[in-house]
C-alpha cells in the first residue's frame, strides 16, 4: 500500500491511497472460493461450478465483497501510518469505481476525507481586560419582594352572604369539551382557583363566573383566538361545565413588625426584614457581577484566539442545543408537529452559531487547563457528589448509582476541571470596577448544575393553559390558582 497525506485545512485531511494488486488478488481468491462453495449455478452441483463461471455470474457481488474486505483495512493502516485521529467516520471515495478491477491485475486508487482536531497553540489569556459592574439595589426591589411575600401569606376568606364579584377567588371543578371533537378526551381541572378580573386570566372565565354562588353549576362556551398562546386551543371552541365549590376573598396580612416576626425566619422587625432582604439582593448582585466577568473574559479569550473548529463537534453541540430547545417548547405546550420548517431552520442556524462558540471556548479552556496543570482530585469529586445529593435530597450512594448509568463521574470531573480553568483565566485577567451598565448579557455557563425537565402531553398542556390570557406575566399566589395551575 502506498499512501499520501494532503492537508485541506487544519481540521480536514485527505489521504490518497493506492492498494497493491497482490492484496487485491489474495482477497479476490478468497471471496471467489466462498462463492464457489455456496453458490447455486444451474447445471452444476452446489460447490462444483467452475471458478470462471462463478466469477462471471456473480461479478458485481464478488467485486463488492472484495472492496468491503480490503478497503477498511487499507484505510485504517493509512490512518495509523500518518498518525491521524478521526473525529467521525472517514469518508471514502474509490476513483472510477464503476470500472475498477478487483482481480489484482491493477491497483485501486482511492482518497479518504478525515476530520481531525486542529493543533491549538496555547491561547493568549494573560492580562485580558474586563470590567466588573455591580447592579445597584433599588428600594423598590426590596418592597416588591415584601409585597410578593405578603401575597403568598394571604388567606382566602369564604364569602357566604353574596354572589361572586370582581376580585373574588372562585374555586371550581372544571371540564371542557372541544366543539370539533365532542367525543375526545376532555380537559379537566379539579379545585381550580380563578381570580376574577385578574389580567392573566382569560376574560371569558371572569365574565361567566361573576355572580355565582357555592354549589352552582355553570355551563359556558369559550372561543379562543387563532393566536392564543396554547397552540392546542388556538382557534378552538370549548364547551365548559364548572361546579362551584367555594367563593372567597383574599385578605393580605397587615404590613408591620408582628407580621415580619410571624414569618418565623428570624426577623426581629419589619426594618430587620428589609435590611436582610437588601443584603440578599446585594449578595446576588455581586454574584451576578462575577458571572458577567467570567462570561466577558471567556468571550474576549475566544475573540483573541482564532482557529478552525471541527464541523463534527459544532454539529453535535448544535443538535444538543436544538434538542433542549425542542423539549422546552414541548413543556410550554407547543406541538412540534405544527412548527413551521423555516422556523426550525432559523433556530438551527442560531444554534450553530452558539455551538461554535461553545466548542471553541471549551477547547481553549482545555488548553488553559493544560498550561496551568489543572487537576481534579477524588476528594473534590466526592464533595461535588455530596452537593448534588443535598440538592436532590438524596444520598451520595444514590447519586453515584445514577451517575454510573450515565458513564460515571466523568461529567463531574470535567465540570470541575472547566471551573478551575475559568478561575485560572480570571486570576490572570485585568479586572477593573466600573459603573453599572445593563448590557443584557445572556446566561453564563459555569459550574456543574443539573437541569431536569419532563415532557407534557398535548391535551394536558392545553388544560393547563386554558385559562391563561398572558402566560408570560408571573403572579405568585399562596394557593393553586387558575394561573399557577396552568403553569404547573
Amino acid at each position: 500500500m502506498n499512501s499520501e497525506l494532503k492537508e485541506i485545512s487544519p481540521t480536514q485531511k485527505e489521504l490518497h491511497i493506492q492498494v497493491d494488486p497482490a492484496v487485491l488478488k489474495e482477497a479476490y481468491g478468497k471471496v471467489s472460493k466462498r462463492y464457489v462453495d455456496r453458490a447455486n449455478v444451474p447445471g452444476f452441483r452446489k460447490g462444483f461450478a467452475p471458478l470462471d463461471v462463478v466469477r462471471l455470474r456473480f461479478k458485481e457481488e464478488i467485486k463488492n465483497e472484495v472492496l468491503q474486505l480490503v478497503l477498511p483495512d487499507q484505510v485504517t493502516a493509512a490512518i495509523r501510518e500518518h498518525d491521524l485521529h478521526p473525529l467521525t467516520e472517514p469518508q471514502l471515495h474509490v476513483e472510477n469505481v464503476e470500472n475498477v478491477k478487483v482481480s489484482g491485475s491493477e491497483p485501486i486508487k482511492l482518497h479518504v476525507h478525515v476530520e481531525v482536531m486542529p493543533e491549538i497553540p496555547t491561547p493568549k489569556y494573560d492580562g485580558i481586560e474586563v470590567t466588573r459592574r455591580v447592579k445597584p439595589v433599588e428600594d423598590g426591589e426590596v418592597e416588591d419582594l415584601i409585597a410578593n411575600r405578603l401575597n403568598q401569606e394571604a388567606a382566602l376568606i369564604p364569602v357566604e352572604d353574596r354572589a361572586s364579584e370582581i376580585g373574588d377567588t372562585v374555586i371550581a371543578d372544571l371540564e371542557g369539551v372541544f366543539d370539533d371533537d365532542p367525543n375526545g378526551e376532555p380537559i379537566r381541572a379539579d379545585d381550580l382557583e380563578v381570580v376574577l378580573g385578574d389580567e392573566v386570566i382569560e376574560k371569558a372565565f371572569t365574565e361567566n363566573l361573576v355572580g355565582v354562588n357555592v354549589d352552582d353549576e355553570k355551563a359556558f362556551t369559550v372561543s379562543y383566538p387563532d393566536d392564543f398562546s396554547a397552540t392546542q386551543l388556538a382557534g378552538k371552541t370549548l364547551h365548559y361545565k364548572a361546579k362551584i365549590k367555594s367563593v372567597g376573598k383574599s385578605e393580605v396580612p397587615e404590613l408591620n413588625d408582628e407580621w415580619a416576626q410571624s414569618l418565623d425566619e428570624g426577623y426581629d422587625s419589619l426594618a430587620d426584614l428589609r435590611k436582610k432582604l437588601r443584603t440578599d439582593l446585594e449578595s446576588y448582585a455581586n454574584s451576578d457581577a462575577d458571572a458577567r466577568v467570567r462570561n466577558n473574559a471567556i468571550a474576549k479569550m475566544i475573540e483573541e484566539n482564532a482557529f478552525e473548529v471541527p464541523n463534527a463537534l459544532i454539529e453535535n453541540q448544535a443538535r444538543n442545543l436544538l434538542n433542549n430547545f425542542a423539549r422546552d417548547l414541548q413543556q410550554r405546550g407547543v406541538d412540534l408537529n405544527n412548527v413551521e420548517s423555516n422556523f426550525i431552520e432559523m433556530a438551527y442556524h442560531q444554534m450553530r452559531t452558539q455551538a461554535e462558540r461553545d466548542v471553541r471556548g471549551a477547547m481553549l479552556l482545555d488548553k488553559i487547563a493544560e498550561a496551568e496543570k489543572v487537576s481534579v482530585s477524588q476528594e473534590e469529586i466526592d464533595e461535588e457528589v455530596g452537593k448534588l445529593a443535598e440538592y436532590y435530597r438524596s444520598t451520595p450512594e444514590e447519586v453515584l448509582e445514577s451517575l454510573a448509568k450515565q458513564g460515571g463521574t466523568a461529567t463531574i470531573e470535567n465540570n470541575l476541571k472547566t471551573r478551575k480553568s475559568i478561575e485560572a483565566l480570571i486570576a490572570k485577567a485585568k479586572v477593573t470596577d466600573g459603573p453599572w451598565v445593563d448590557d443584557s448579557l445572556g446566561d453564563v455557563a459555569s459550574g456543574s448544575e443539573v437541569e431536569v425537565k419532563t415532557e407534557e402531553k398535548p391535551k394536558k398542556a392545553a388544560k393547563q393553559k386554558a385559562l391563561k390570557a398572558k402566560p408570560d406575566e408571573p403572579k405568585e399566589t399562596k394557593k393553586k390558582t387558575a394561573k399557577s395551575k396552568s403553569a404547573e
